[in-house]
């Protein structure tokens, strides 16, 4: 049976999201993952002066149409990294911009994606442009000790070397064409938990490999720093572990604008993560952290 993903996507702590970028009538801002478009229909419908959104793929920029006919030229999509902000747009010139890490809810309910371990399908993993492998050539090509160290730094499996060595023996009878034939592998090796899949962080960690996702996310809030004027807020929604050290060292590292010295200070005091409600309504958002920042003078 064929999902509504219209219906079953639930943008993550939107309205806190909303409340911590403030965006404001008049303004310009970024929406560096597109999905779905519920930040950027959040955005807009505070009256801002346009939202420029940007996604890798290909089926998120076919989503992105009715966008465009219903906001004119308030919207405007862009197909390509979020990584790749500098190439489209100039220092300054945007007044916020948030960003949703990690993977898409439509790309999980996909099958012929290849990103979900509960549903079967190729082996692929790839979010759109700029991914040089799929998972499958990992997998099936890579060597043990590459397979390892991937899932160990990526998907922070403790088990990374012993299913590493189980791949590169079941590879040697039959390559791995799809998602099921890998995670069948991995829930032998790796105890079940409740609520938590065997195979969950080695498809995390292939997933980040094969899309570059943690070079994207660092090259991304460098861009911030240029794009964003005095007073520019930026705001970010973390899954896991990674994503979020890359943005709370970021926020603490200063840098040049203009003749001034600046840095990122937090607009809310605690992280902020979504209520019991959320999670009851929709499970996958209940790692999910969103940070706020403000670009500031630090030393003149």
């Amino acid at each position: 049976m064929a999902v509504d993903l219209q219906q079953t996507h639930i943008p993550v702590l939107c309205k806190e999201m909303v409340e911590t970028l403030d965006p404001t009538p008049g303004k310009m801002y970024v929406d560096g993952t597109f999905g779905g478009g519920g930040y950027t229909r959040a955005i807009l419908n505070k009256g801002v002066s346009k939202v420029i959104a940007f996604d890798r793929d290909n089926d998120a920029i076919k989503r992105a149409q009715s966008f465009t006919q219903e906001f004119g030229d308030r919207f405007e999509i862009i197909h390509d990294c979020f990584s790749a902000m500098d190439k489209y747009l100039k220092p300054e010139s945007m007044d916020g911009i948030v960003f949703d890490f990690g993977i898409s809810s439509y790309q999980v309910d996909e099958a012929h994606r290849g990103f979900s371990f509960r549903q079967n399908g190729p082996l692929d993993m790839r979010m759109g442009v700029g991914a040089a492998y799929t998972a499958a050539d990992v997998v099936n090509t890579f060597k043990e000790r590459d397979i390892a160290e991937i899932l160990h730094v990526y998907g922070e499996e403790p088990r990374a070397k012993k299913i590493s060595k189980a791949i590169i023996a079941a590879r040697s009878v039959k390559l791995f064409e799809t998602t099921q034939e890998l995670a069948t592998l991995i829930r032998t090796i790796v105890p079940s938990q409740d609520g938590f899949d065997p195979a969950t962080l080695t498809f995390q960690g292939l997933r980040i490999f094969v899309n570059n996702e943690l070079i994207e996310i660092e090259r991304a809030l460098q861009q911030s720093n240029k794009l964003l004027p005095l007073g520019g807020r930026l705001v970010t929604i973390a899954f896991h572990a990674l994503e979020d050290r890359l943005v709370k060292n970021h926020s603490r590292v200063a840098f040049n604008h203009q003749e001034f010295l600046c840095m990122y200070s937090s607009i809310n005091r605690k992280v902020i993560t979504p209520s019991l409600d959320e999670i009851r309504k929709n499970p996958r958002c209940r790692s999910a952290k969103l940070r706020g920042f403000i670009k500031e003078i630090k030393y003149r």
